[in-house]
């Protein structure tokens, strides 16, 4: 039985953070993290990691044993159960997240839709799992995204697809209701998100009448998703049901910023990083204060977002492990963040990717391309890395 510390919460304590790693999983991810610390390596490693693969070289075994082995769960949801069984030793829950992207196929978004199903019944009745996830473009072409949000009709064959596209969504959402798992919705880039938007709105009006069911989520790097999240709650109100909340900062910044400059129009991004950080601590506020209308999913690895928002339950006096507020971290990133949270007895949940080597790489070259722009991320993630590795030798001289 777990023993959770409930009042002395803190970001530096390393021996809980790090308390189920080995000493040869600390060496691996420190000396990862040294690699994704180089900007050159990051730039020149995903072609030349496609080349290998495309030339059948022998790289998959050496990709499987480093850097997927850090960010990612397996190959398949059976491959993940040690990583869900280590996550949840430490009072952490999984998102299982199948991360096969960029296809274009209607047989892989039905295979893909499947694959997302089992994890929704991988999670039933497992409380270490207390979340599923899924991608829009993983089950739907992304260019038909695109010429629904620009307000272009469909032809015939066209509509067909989005029919079958929204069944898949559909099918999705049922098996999760069914199961009473909860299933976030991913965003994705602002030139899709509205059609994305409308659709999960939609969802929840169906299934999240008493509980949160499907969840949506608001990148906050966007200057409009404080505005939105408070348009859709009202939503919510009106149509009576509750309102699911994931909150990000935002994954697509630079590919935003290039479209809008090529295409001319005004950005969507924010202008900096602080009112970036500034709405995404409103929203958070904006989602406490309406805690029993609104399930939040607070996904960020800022350490003040983190403490801000204990604080936010504190005052409230919210219960630390309401199961409307869940922090979320990415697998492999931020440990001191979610297994000291965890440790305090909140609600913390991992996103835990899988899928096929050759099918996951692009995102784990976003998550290399992510963690190297985010200023002091690598820096911070090494620093906490020696702290331990010093700890241990320390203990083991006095042994």
């Amino acid at each position: 039985m777990r023993m959770y510390n409930k009042e002395n919460l803190s970001f530096e304590d390393t021996e809980i953070a790090f308390r189920n790693s080995s000493d040869f999983d600390l060496k691996r991810a420190y000396w990862l993290f040294r690699v994704i610390n180089i900007n050159f390596m990051v730039k020149i490693g995903p072609p030349i990691t496609n080349l290998a693969m495309k030339l059948g070289l022998p790289i998959k075994g050496i990709i499987k044993a480093t850097i997927f082995k850090h960010f990612c769960g397996g190959e398949t949801i059976l491959e993940c159960d040690s990583t869900i069984k280590k996550l949840n030793e430490g009072g952490v829950g999984t998102i299982l997240d199948y991360s096969v992207e960029g296809e274009d196929d209607e047989k892989v978004f039905d295979n893909t839709r499947d694959e997302i199903i089992k994890t929704i019944k991988r999670a039933q009745n497992d409380p270490a799992i207390p979340l599923t996830v899924f991608k829009p473009t993983g089950i739907c072409r992304f260019a038909l995204l695109e010429n629904l949000d620009a307000g272009i009709t469909l032809n015939s064959q066209e509509q067909d697809e989005w029919n079958r596209a929204r069944e898949r969504v559909l099918s999705i959402c049922q098996n999760a209701y069914d199961a009473d798992v909860p299933v976030m919705i991913d965003a994705e880039e602002s030139w899709i998100q509205n059609t994305i938007d409308r659709l999960a709105i939609s969802m929840m009006e169906k299934f999240n009448k008493q509980k949160a069911i499907v969840y949506n989520t608001y990148q906050l790097y966007r200057h409009d998703k404080l505005k939105s999240l408070k348009n859709d709650f009202q939503t919510a109100l009106d149509k009576h049901f509750i309102l699911g909340v994931k909150l990000v900062r935002g994954a697509y910044m630079e590919k935003e910023r290039a479209r809008a400059i090529e295409n001319g129009y005004v950005s969507p991004i924010q202008t900096d990083k602080l009112s970036t950080d500034n709405d995404y601590n409103l929203a958070i506020e904006f989602c406490i204060s309406e805690i029993n209308q609104i399930a939040m999913v607070a996904g960020t690895h800022n350490e003040k977002s983190c403490r801000n928002l204990v604080e936010m339950l504190k005052n409230k006096n919210i219960d630390q492990n309401n199961t409307n507020v869940y922090f979320s971290q990415l697998l492999g990133m931020s440990d001191n963040l979610s297994f000291n949270l965890a440790n305090a007895n909140y609600n913390v949940v991992k996103y835990v990717p899988y899928g096929p080597i050759k099918a996951v790489l692009p995102y784990l070259f976003r998550r290399a391309e992510e963690n190297t722009s985010i200023a002091g991320q690598m820096g911070r993630e090494l620093s906490l890395l020696v702290k331990e590795i010093k700890r241990r030798k320390k203990i083991k001289k006095v042994i």
